[in-house]
């Protein structure tokens, strides 16, 4: 029989498990934009639809390419965290584990990460857009946000597997 300690340990290390695939999750979202639609694509920059920073000027460029470069450190931050936290939760040998739920919770992260980064970037601030030069940039927001539900509801789906 287990004591109570033990199994508030247990269920602080599922927790663990828990944030750390979905920190994962997120910080692989943040990548995915990052090097691929504003580095590889160049579609969109962090700050590429604010007037003050256009990306036809060099100081402009340089300031999206700032933003661009702290937005890349929040991502890795949430990376980096999400891996420590993976680690202490799997020190234990005792902590349920399965890859298909884990790889749901890295989906679901990603889709958190793109529907709060769309909702706020995108509609809210409209500090950028995801194709900035797009003749209905709105289309390619919401399919941004569409991605991020699918992947979140696909998440959820592969956890729920688990149970």
């Amino acid at each position: 029989m287990q004591t109570s300690r033990q199994v508030s340990e247990r269920t602080s290390q599922d927790r663990q498990l828990i944030a750390s695939g979905i920190l994962l999750g997120m910080g692989l979202g943040g990548f995915f934009d990052g090097i691929v639609l504003h580095q590889i694509l160049q579609w969109h920059h962090l700050v590429s639809n604010v007037d003050r920073y256009p990306m036809t000027t060099v100081a402009g460029l340089e300031a999206n390419t700032l933003a661009d470069g702290l937005f890349h450190a929040a991502t890795y931050v949430f990376t980096v965290v999400g891996f420590v936290l993976l680690w202490n939760a799997l020190r234990n040998p005792e902590v349920r584990w399965s890859g298909r739920a884990f790889v749901g919770l890295m989906l679901a992260g990603w889709g958190i990460f793109n529907l709060v980064e769309g909702l706020i970037n995108h509609q809210i601030l409209q500090v950028h857009r995801v194709k900035q030069d797009a003749a209905d940039p709105l289309i390619w927001d919401l399919g941004f946000l569409a991605w991020g539900a699918i992947m979140l509801v696909a998440g959820w789906w592969l956890v729920k597997q688990r149970r």
